[in-house]
């Protein structure tokens, strides 16, 4: 179909060659000659949390990569990207989206319910840290930054007790069997985007955006859509107390299936928990399935909005600028990042 390789580029780490691999793959099998080239970015190498680097730490450098002709197709952890269009690149394809679960790496098998009292739990995500306070107001909340095995590794030497992380990068590396709990809708809310890859190409790349169409899963990218229109109309970067998770039902978008959004704003110390869900059925909306999926967005943004969430989501907490690493950590600071 081909004869040209498309360059597909990705950040470095195991988790974004895992992700951007199977990207290349799905273009290799649709008759696309494809290979990765690896992208290091900021975000790879500056150890602050992401609420003081800035939101698009882990896509700028790999955005502009692209935009360079460094690469012709770029891999995002689509989370991570900021919500404004950017007219230099072509629409965002969707490949099938995995679990977007959070979930707790625990020694001992312990979950949230078996979690001793002021347990160590270690993650940055202001989403989670809120979310978290609500759930125990009792844990001891330590940030910190790290690839998968970095992370996990703080449980294993002893200095945490337990780390909340993503489903979706365990699973895609193969470490799925390390949790010890999966937080369920009424648990805690993931971040709007989150399982889901972003890939793009530049928007006068024509061959670029042929391939694009093979990866893209429409049921995937309208459950995306949803969760991030309401984090636009929020106003909130990546990096706030939002947590969103659009799913459908049994019938699925080609059946007429409805779409369930979920959605929470939070306080950063937990102490205030905005939660709403509304519904809509896609295939019935006249201007199609993405229309419809905006338009819920929206609509549970203006509610969560008008019940005070712009407020509520400003206010920084004292865990904002507490410690990169747990307090009694003896484990070296890490020097390489996963989304």
């Amino acid at each position: 179909m081909s004869s040209r390789t498309l360059k597909v580029g990705t950040r470095g780490s195991t988790l974004a060659t895992t992700q951007a691999g199977h990207v290349r793959d799905a273009l290799i099998a649709a008759g696309y000659p494809a290979e990765l080239v690896i992208v290091r970015t900021r975000g790879d190498v500056v150890m602050a949390p992401v609420e003081r680097i800035g939101v698009g730490v882990f896509t700028l450098e790999l955005r502009a990569a692209l935009e360079r002709g460094d690469c012709d197709i770029a891999v995002h952890s689509y989370k991570d990207l900021p919500t404004a269009r950017d007219d230099r690149f072509a629409p965002i394809a969707v490949p099938p989206r995995v679990d977007p679960s959070d979930v707790l790496i625990a020694r001992d098998g312990l979950t949230m319910d078996t979690l001793p009292q002021g347990a160590r739990v270690g993650t940055s995500a202001p989403r989670r840290r809120s979310q978290l306070a609500a759930l125990r107001p009792d844990l001891d909340l330590h940030p910190l930054r790290g690839n998968i095995d970095t992370r996990m590794g703080y449980v294993t030497s002893g200095d945490l007790d337990a780390v909340v992380l993503a489903a979706a990068g365990l699973d895609r590396t193969g470490a799925g069997e390390r949790a010890t709990h999966r937080f369920g809708i009424d648990e805690m809310l993931p971040a709007p985007a989150q399982g889901a890859l972003a890939v793009e190409a530049r928007a006068d790349d024509t061959e670029a955006i042929e391939a694009l169409a093979v990866v893209d899963h429409l049921p995937s990218r309208v459950r995306v859509i949803a969760e991030r229109r309401l984090l636009a109309d929020l106003e909130a970067g990546c990096t706030a107390p939002v947590g969103a998770r659009a799913e459908f039902d049994d019938a699925g978008l080609d059946g007429g299936g409805v779409l369930t959004l979920h959605a929470v704003a939070a306080a950063h110390d937990g102490s205030t928990v905005l939660r709403t869900t509304g519904t809509t059925t896609p295939a019935e909306h006249p201007d199609g399935p993405v229309a419809a999926a905006e338009e819920l967005g929206r609509r549970l943004a203006a509610e969560l909005l008008e019940r005070g969430a712009r407020d509520l989501m400003t206010v920084e907490s004292p865990e904002q600028r507490a410690p990169l690493v747990p307090k009694e950590s003896t484990t070296a600071p890490p020097t390489v990042t996963d989304p």
